[in-house]
């Protein structure tokens, strides 16, 4: 951990401050959003959009490298790539009879097809396979922690700005629906606000660990909060609590950082229903003596 700290401070590792700059911004999308899904129990659907974003990440990278298109960034395939996940998703939900956990393990598997595919190739595939699918933040550069800025703004805004409806739409749709709520149009919102978040924390954790990140954090913090807004403001710090750490960590040991971070969370998550589960046994110990 010193060593980390001590790096921080070294004008030559100016990309562990860009990873950090990054980790954190990335807590608030990963925080406010994550309380939604986990509220919403739509953590399978995030699933969804998290694999199919890999197929956005494979194309836009055989194209920039392959043929030489420099502007188009890995980033904005897979942005287009989890916001049309989330949309065919939503229509799906809503309007078609076919059943939705079909359709969301066609995307996954597709997604991941196609993303391999296009990455086969393209040159140096291993390397950019393994960054993608477990994520790399050492790799984030200048504009990283900007670009990201620029969602997580957009994340933070949309989804304060229409907490009271997304909280409608979460809790108890049948009767947002009676109250005249036009929960259609809320619930693929709340589906584009969780593409967003998805490929932010892509960045971070890569593919195949963005469901960890996005929901743990999230489940933590509602056993300790009533209300959402302190859910969301919990997960908000426990997920930058593991970023941050698992970057030390990681860079400390030299180990995967998104791989330590997802560790980190998981480690935290079962600790926390552990001893959640030792505490209801001595109150019913102590309520059981009280009795007598």
């Amino acid at each position: 951990m010193l060593e980390f700290l001590k790096a921080l401070g070294d004008p030559h590792s100016v990309f562990l401050v860009h990873a950090l700059a990054a980790g954190l911004l990335v807590s608030v999308s990963c925080g406010i959003i994550g309380s939604y899904v986990v509220t919403r129990r739509i953590t399978y659907i995030a699933g969804g959009i998290a694999h199919f974003v890999l197929g956005g990440i494979g194309a836009a990278n055989y194209f920039r490298i392959e043929h030489g298109l420099e502007w188009l960034n890995p980033f904005y395939g897979a942005l287009f790539a989890a916001l049309l996940a989330a949309v065919i998703i939503g229509l799906v939900s809503l309007r078609s009879r076919e059943r939705e956990d079909t359709v969301i393990g066609a995307l996954w598997a597709i997604g991941m097809a196609v993303g391999v595919l296009f990455l086969s190739q393209t040159s140096q595939y291993a390397q950019n396979l393994q960054t993608y699918l477990f994520g790399n933040i050492l790799l984030t550069g200048r504009e990283g922690p900007w670009l990201i800025f620029g969602l997580d703004a957009l994340v933070l805004v949309m989804g304060l700005l229409f907490y009271n409806p997304l909280l409608a739409v979460c809790f108890d749709e049948e009767c947002a629906r009676l109250r005249g709520v036009p929960v259609e149009a809320y619930y693929l919102m709340l589906l584009g606000l969780t593409a967003l978040t998805v490929v932010l924390l892509a960045s971070i954790v890569g593919v195949v660990m963005v469901i960890a990140l996005l929901t743990l954090p999230a489940a933590i913090a509602g056993r300790f909060s009533r209300r959402l807004w302190q859910m969301m403001a919990i997960a908000v710090a426990l997920c930058a609590c593991f970023t941050t750490f698992g970057l030390a960590f990681s860079y400390s040991l030299e180990l995967p950082t998104g791989a330590t971070t997802v560790l980190l969370a998981g480690a935290a998550y079962i600790l926390v229903i552990l001893a959640g589960g030792v505490w209801k046994r001595l109150r019913k110990g102590v309520a059981k003596n009280t009795n007598r």
